[in-house]
């Protein structure tokens, strides 16, 4: 396939950069900073972020949604990227509802996609618990006994946890087996503490003393969700590789725009030929980016089960490719990049956390060599 939006896509990618313009903005992000705004986005923009349809790009239209698949949703986070818009639209309307849909059952998902379709209710999901991505390290524990199950542990970098209405658990219920659960954030036992990242978003640690559910919480097999568990990371990581690209396109028009009106010397800077070699060297970087996440989002939706090479090789490009553009970006402000009057800090901030998010670059180069036999 190639390379290439369609024309819904690109309408549907005008009419998201429009909406995040015009309502979503870096300013807003400013102002949900400076105001330490205990939510960390704006529930009146997500509202109106749910009015456009976008919350349910990956919900079938069965459910309210709009049927579409992980390009579209790719589509909608470059844009997200692209203004720093600050929206749960990437734990709550692309991972947790990945995860429902390949996994849970009938009645789970009549519950769940409609609500957060509609925005009126958040999910996320729960899986690290060390200070990096360590997706095979899952020491938080699910029993079984006659009346249920009882979760126990901690969880570390849920992003939206302190405002997710439902949390999907990542937990141990066998040496060698892992289970999904849907539990409900005022559960009794489920403890959590909200954390303001360096971006200014906001994340949680989350812990489960002695958390009782029932078998109704359990969202698939028990001891089997490695398929849900692959789906909803793969998503969540190509979906993370496009909001960078998003990023990085638009710390690029920006540098260009400040090359073509800087004057040094009696010269506009863009004229220096070391400026221009080093321009174009990003441009190129990005739309390599660009096309490995394409390629990703158009494995997800061909064939996601043997996806997750593409996804790898998006997610390190991409992470490689946006903090090489907020540095050039930085770096060719000279001195007043540093400064906040400038966005290019605010862009390199949201580049290091979702860099860490799902796994950084380093993590998926070790496991694209670890595929090869390296």
């Amino acid at each position: 396939m190639a390379l290439l939006l369609t024309e819904e896509q690109t309408m549907l990618r005008d009419s998201a950069r429009s909406f995040m313009s015009d309502h979503a903005p870096v300013a807003q992000l400013r102002a949900l900073r400076d105001s330490q705004d205990a939510l960390g986005y704006s529930p009146q923009v997500w509202a109106q972020f749910a009015e456009m349809g976008f919350t349910g790009v990956l919900v079938p239209e069965t459910q309210g949604g709009l049927g579409l698949g992980f390009v579209e949703a790719g589509v909608v986070m470059e844009e997200i990227g692209r203004n720093l818009t600050a929206s749960p639209f990437l734990a709550s309307g692309i991972v947790a509802v990945t995860a429902l849909r390949h996994s849970g059952d009938a009645a789970q998902q009549a519950e769940w996609l409609p609500r957060l379709v509609s925005g009126e209710r958040l999910a996320t999901l729960a899986i690290d618990e060390q200070a990096k991505h360590q997706p095979e390290r899952i020491s938080v524990s699910a029993r079984r006994d006659s009346s249920g199950w009882q979760l126990d542990g901690h969880k570390t970098f849920v992003i939206d946890g302190h405002v997710a209405d439902l949390l999907i658990v990542v937990a141990r219920t066998a040496p060698t087996g892992i289970t999904l659960f849907g539990v409900p954030r005022d559960a009794q036992g489920v403890s959590v503490e909200a954390v303001t990242l360096v971006d200014s978003r906001i994340a949680a640690r989350v812990s489960f003393n002695s958390v009782r559910v029932s078998d109704a919480s359990v969202i698939g097999p028990v001891d089997g969700a490695e398929a849900a568990l692959k789906a909803a990371l793969d998503a969540g990581r190509a979906c993370a590789a496009a909001e960078m690209v998003g990023i990085a396109d638009a710390v690029f028009s920006q540098t260009t725009e400040y090359l073509k009106a800087r004057k040094q010397f009696g010269k506009f800077i863009g004229e220096f030929q070391a400026l221009q070699h080093r321009a174009a060297a990003l441009y190129f970087d990005i739309e390599l980016a660009r096309a490995a996440t394409l390629g990703a989002l158009q494995a997800l939706d061909q064939d996601p089960s043997s996806a997750s090479r593409a996804v790898s090789v998006a997610k390190a490009r991409a992470g490689t490719s946006a903090t090489l553009a907020v540095q050039e970006g930085v770096q060719m402000h000279g001195g007043m990049g540093m400064t906040d009057a400038f966005d290019i800090g605010l862009y390199m901030k949201r580049v290091r956390t979702l860099q860490e998010y799902l796994g950084d670059s380093h993590y998926h180069g070790e496991l694209l060599a670890r595929g090869r036999g390296y």
